[in-house]
């Protein structure tokens, strides 16, 4: 009866899927099977807190253990060029964002989809490559969309069932632009894809951190007066002292800027020549000389040390930085000449600079990322903000819209600074149906050594990325524990809903033997969480 009335939904989701260039896709629609008697309202009392006691072993989940005894591939496929241009069989899947490094298991069903996986594992130019495409409902007329950022996955594991059905396990590859997609003779979905080239992590230039090559003009015990903004500014926006790199070179940082900017900033460069080429001998004359007069602002002096007057250039540069960036009297201090020599030669003070600062965003990133999900040391990430941009996004307990819109980002400082700021937002999980709010970003608990959001995929082959929690609020459990095809070894599930809207969101895992802990945890559909983070 049960598999009747999943044949009878999936005949339906064909008919509308069809009206998309009569594709087959696979799509899953909200379970309606509840009953009245059986609804409780089930608030988490058992679950583990974070600081709780804690035995399960995180690894299992990432095993995917349920889909069996599964084949490596032994195949690694080198990471393709960028821009490079290829066709590869597609899988569209809905309530999924896949990105590189994240692992996705499948469970191929249909003939037309099992012929894709057949055709990936023998084809030349890239083999054991499928590409995965997000399919969502349009809110504004219920139509099936597809996204047009995708990811490529490599087919780590399969296994070939009795029935015919296929189950595999896939990694993350590269991002890529699907360019046109069609249906090949066999009724497989296939696609041409461009691979998007990634970025190098920025730098801050070397100039901007104050890293002058040291002149005879600066000696110790020789003092002059430099202002305090950059420093006040700098920690202002967050950013402490950070280990320094030539990654950007001057010919580099320079081709970024406009004329009149790279104009201004050569003009300093030039300035502060000057000053080493002005080198004294008589150290009370350095200091005599060098003392910035109370009467005349510190962008008077630059001015009269080029002999510009009225130079509107200049001028430009006092607009560029802001007023709180160029001090009066008031913001002097007495420091010594060692101290001058590290002040920054670039255009921009480097706090500005900082702010597209790859590796500064990292460490920004993991640090708040170790704070709120309380995962492991993240030094290994700080180095590669690639790599890092990509996990957070992948493990970010965030709607399936927002790790869209994290995909699509072309940048690796920029999609940083985004999830720097989902992160600071990030503190509700509501309901999307109805917006009531289930969880807190306390609540989350980490059961997958994959990080606290994966995907899994079900019997039926639908594949659902969930967070987990210790602790919801506003969920009603349906029906008893079952333990086949449990995704966490050791725990049973039951499915929950939405005490409010009756929408299901997830399902309740219960341990299954005395000595595991936690005792429960909720497992939430990122599909069916509110976009509003905040």
């Amino acid at each position: 009866m049960e598999d009747a009335r999943i044949l009878e939904r999936e005949r339906y989701q064909m008919e509308q899927i069809r009206q998309l260039e009569s594709e087959e896709l696979q799509v899953e629609e909200v379970d309606e099977e509840s009953s009245d008697e059986d609804e409780t309202d089930y608030r988490s009392s058992g679950g583990a807190s974070a600081s709780g006691e804690f035995t399960y072993d995180t690894s299992l989940a990432a095993l995917h253990s349920y889909l069996g005894d599964v084949e490596d591939t032994h195949n690694r496929l080198a990471f393709l060029d960028g821009g490079a241009v290829l066709n590869v069989p597609l899988f569209y899947l809905e309530g999924v964002v896949l990105f590189p490094e994240a692992t996705l298991p499948l469970r191929v069903i249909q003939p037309n989809f099992i012929a894709s996986v057949e055709r990936a594992l023998r084809q030349v130019d890239a083999p054991y490559t499928i590409g995965v495409i997000r399919v969502y409902r349009d809110t504004n007329n219920g139509r099936i969309k597809l996204a047009t950022t995708g990811t490529t996955a490599e087919i780590r594991q399969y296994r070939h069932l009795e029935d015919g059905s296929v189950n595999i396990v896939t990694r993350g590859q590269q991002r890529f632009r699907l360019r046109r997609r069609w249906m090949d003779v066999g009724g497989s979905p296939c696609g041409e894809i461009q691979i998007i080239k990634e970025d190098l992590p920025l730098r801050t230039p070397r100039e901007a951190v104050g890293r002058s090559t040291p002149s005879s003009i600066f000696r110790s015990g020789v003092h002059i007066q430099i202002p305090l903004t950059n420093r006040s500014r700098a920690d202002e926006y967050g950013f402490g002292n950070e280990n320094d790199s030539d990654a950007m070179s001057e010919e580099s940082f320079e081709s970024a800027l406009s004329p009149t900017e790279r104009r201004l900033h050569q003009s300093a460069l030039v300035y502060c020549d000057m000053l080493d080429n002005s080198a004294s001998s008589d150290d009370e004359n350095i200091e005599q000389q060098s003392r910035i007069q109370p009467a005349r602002s510190s962008f008077d002096n630059f001015r009269s040390s080029f002999g510009m007057g009225e130079n509107k250039e200049a001028d430009g540069l006092r607009l560029a930085l802001g007023k709180r960036s160029m001090p009066t009297h008031n913001t002097w201090k007495k420091c010594s000449l060692n101290q001058f020599r590290q002040v920054p030669r670039a255009f921009w003070p480097s706090w500005v600079y900082q702010m597209y600062d790859s590796y500064s965003l990292a460490q920004r990133a993991a640090g708040r990322w170790k704070q709120i999900v309380r995962a492991p040391s993240m030094d290994s990430y700080i180095t590669k903000p690639d790599l890092l941009s990509f996990h957070i996004a992948s493990k970010m307990p965030v709607s399936e819209s927002t790790r869209q819109e994290l995909l699509e980002i072309d940048g690796i400082s920029y999609r940083l600074r985004r999830e720097i700021e989902l992160l600071e937002s990030f503190d509700c999980v509501r309901c999307r149906s109805c917006e009531t709010l289930i969880a807190r970003r306390s609540d989350m608990l980490v059961m997958s050594s994959e990080g606290p959001l994966g995907a899994y995929v079900n019997p039926h082959g639908f594949v659902h990325e969930i967070m987990t929690l210790f602790k919801a609020n506003g969920l009603a459990v349906i029906g008893n524990p079952v333990k086949e095809y449990s995704w966490f070894p050791g725990y049973a599930w039951s499915i929950a809903e939405c005490a409010t809207c009756e929408t299901q969101l997830g399902w309740l895992f219960t341990a299954t033997k005395k000595k595991l802990k936690p005792r429960s945890f909720w497992g939430i559909r990122s599909s069916q969480v509110a976009d509003d983070s905040r």
